[in-house]
């Protein structure tokens, strides 16, 4: 199991919500901007509207499982925000890895 850099301060998340790049699908919003770090940083989150704890959770799993399969095509230095919404909790994480990998291509963090 591929460990990586986690975002966990509330400055970095609000960073990125104000100054990152956005992406936007129904069932994933990718936030991302350079950083100074030379490591990829990720943070994921899920409100409450996604659902309960039990749905929350699976949400945050299914992007962390996607984002880990993805790990070794992102270039070092950008900090990420993956926002699940009410969509993530009926899908996958290979359908969800579809749709992160075509949003970090369009955001740059992956080559094509």
């Amino acid at each position: 199991m591929a460990r990586f850099a986690v975002l966990n301060k509330n400055g970095d998340f609000r960073a990125l919500y104000y100054r990152g790049k956005t992406q936007v699908h129904s069932a994933l919003v990718t936030y991302a901007r350079k950083s100074r770090l030379g490591i990829a940083r990720a943070g994921i989150t899920a409100g409450k509207k996604v659902g309960g704890a039990v749905q929350r959770n699976r949400c945050r799993r299914i992007i962390r499982e996607a984002y880990r399969s993805l790990l070794p095509r992102i270039e070092g230095g950008w900090d990420i925000v993956f926002v699940a919404r009410h969509h993530t909790v009926k899908m996958k994480s290979t359908q969800i890895k579809r749709i992160m990998e075509k949003q970090l291509i369009d955001l740059g963090v992956i080559k094509k």
